[in-house]
């Protein structure tokens, strides 16, 4: 697969700040059960323990707790579809993005500062404090301009490479489920 150049994704920025600001909808949800395996089910549960049901995020854990046990601020991960579909050159490859849910909606912290509610179907998500930068395999995937261009300053602000959340209240999503701000 051939990696987008910086011109490119730039190019396809102004479609992605389109993303309505409330009220968008859930376009994929992937679950992750083992490493480098992708589940695309129309429907998931997410539990305020376990995370998306059937997901690694609770086995996997993360490197950034003392004791190497799975963050609970970044839970369920969220990344605008329309980054994903983007550098990903189409919608077959979006879900090699890493994250749990695509969301057609702003992720930018201006719509969404740390702290706002989301919700997604019948579930409450939190956003955290705590930022998605990316990683090797997204590089791998998708090329160091897109790493580059995620992790720009426009980028971080817009929150392109996605955002880390917390669940607030468990519920079931599904694909075409509108995403809500609530009130905090």
């Amino acid at each position: 697969m051939e990696h987008l150049s910086r011109e490119r994704l730039e190019a396809g920025l102004d479609h992605v700040r389109e993303s309505p600001q409330d009220g968008g909808r859930l376009v994929l949800l992937v679950r992750r059960p083992e490493l480098g395996q992708r589940e695309l089910p129309e429907e998931a549960m997410l539990d305020q323990v376990t995370g998306l049901e059937g997901d690694n995020w609770l086995t996997r854990g993360s490197s950034g707790t003392p004791d190497g046990s799975a963050h609970p601020d970044k839970q369920v991960t969220v990344i605008n579809a329309r980054l994903a579909k983007l550098v990903a050159g189409g919608t077959e490859r979006m879900a090699l993005a890493g994250d749990q849910l695509y969301l057609d909606l702003d992720l930018s912290v201006d719509n969404l500062p740390a702290g706002s509610l989301l919700a997604v179907g019948d579930a409450v998500l939190r956003v955290s404090e705590a930022p998605h930068t990316g990683c090797a395999k997204f590089i791998e995937r998708f090329g160091t301009e897109a790493i580059r261009f995620v992790n720009s300053r426009i980028g971080r602000r817009l929150r392109l490479r996605g955002m880390n959340t917390r669940i607030v209240v468990p519920g079931t999503v599904r694909v075409g489920d509108l995403a809500v701000k609530k009130p905090r």
